[in-house]
């Protein structure tokens, strides 16, 4: 009977799905010592953790587990790399998030630019009666009519471009940056004719609005620092819900203290849960803690997705959700 280790008590019939099958042990808040003795300890079959678990090439060098279930759809805890040498399999749960983590880069879009925070900031330190704004006080960017330059096509790229459309945006996309390729009408789908690529500078110069949508790479990291932040329009609005550092987040606060950009709407952030001096500070940053897939529904699935992952992995097969299926040794 397989033994499963998960992290964190998972939401939806996962455990429910593991217990039928095997063993589960749940240990909340398992220290990294704890965490790495039981991944290199011999005693459990498949890992189900959360991003903030780090497995590096050491660990997986000693690993006597078969393989993990991340719950979300980054991997970037991962040495992938290492996890294939040595046979170990990973999972993670990418359609689930799609819609949620879309819905989150159309709040931070629109707050970030409405200036949600600072007017709800005057309602809550107003005692109780708040002073009306004058007509011309605190005024906004506009949302409606104006374009959004999407930096990454993909599932919750095309998500997001389609809340965007519904609102009356133009969208401009790059599919991979900084260089990019080709995206043909049949990739495009429902959006063929609906939006329109373009060079990643054109995107950044020309957008009013930038929402980043890549996964986290030596090629992307950093993808958006000082000079990306200079090219941007004074009046732009960079939303990220991708991965913490594809964003230089130093180069970030001073852009925005400076006024290079408007605003910012996160809900990743580079050394999370660690925030850059002076990023909370700033009421032109509008800030999420990490909330990009917290919809019941999706949370639910999530777990489904790492029970089944966790399942398979422990029967010696090929994750139906795997990052690296060729580490199956054939």
């Amino acid at each position: 009977m397989p033994k499963f280790l998960c992290t964190f008590t998972v939401p939806g019939p996962a455990e429910d799905m593991l217990r039928e099958v095997g063993e589960l042990e749940v240990i909340e808040g398992i220290s990294p010592e704890d965490f790495d003795a039981a991944v290199s300890g011999g005693e459990y079959d498949a890992v189900i953790q959360q991003l903030s678990q780090k497995v590096d090439a050491d660990l997986m060098s000693r690993a006597k587990v078969k393989g993990f279930a991340n719950f979300g759809v980054g991997f970037n805890n991962f040495d992938v790399d290492a996890a294939t040498e040595h046979g170990l399999l990973i999972g993670n749960t990418p359609d689930a998030v799609t819609d949620p983590t879309a819905n989150i880069a159309m709040l931070l879009l629109l707050g970030a630019a409405r200036r949600a925070y600072e007017m709800q900031q005057i309602v809550r330190e107003s005692g109780g009666q708040f002073q009306p704004l004058a007509p011309n006080e605190k005024l906004s960017e506009d949302v409606s009519g104006t374009r959004l330059g999407i930096v990454g096509l993909g599932r919750i790229g095309k998500a997001t471009a389609r809340r965007a459309l519904a609102f009356g945006m133009e969208v401009v996309f790059v599919q991979r940056a900084p260089e990019d390729r080709e995206v043909s009408d049949d990739e495009l789908g429902d959006l063929a004719g609906k939006v329109k690529q373009v060079p990643f500078q054109e995107l950044l110069e020309t957008s009013d609005h930038i929402s980043l949508h890549v996964p986290l790479s030596d090629g992307t990291r950093h993808l958006i620092g000082q000079k990306e932040l200079a090219a941007m329009k004074p009046t732009a609005v960079l939303v990220n819900t991708a991965r913490g550092p594809v964003v230089d987040e130093k180069a970030l606060v001073a852009a925005l203290q400076d006024g290079e950009i408007s605003a910012a709407g996160l809900d990743v952030f580079e050394n999370e849960p660690v925030l850059e001096p002076g990023l909370i500070d700033l009421p032109n940053a509008y800030l999420l803690p990490h909330i990009g897939s917290a919809e019941k529904s999706a949370r639910a699935r999530m777990g489904e997705m790492c029970a089944q992952n966790a399942i398979a992995i422990a029967a010696g097969e090929v994750p139906p959700y795997a990052v690296n299926p060729e580490a199956k040794k054939s």
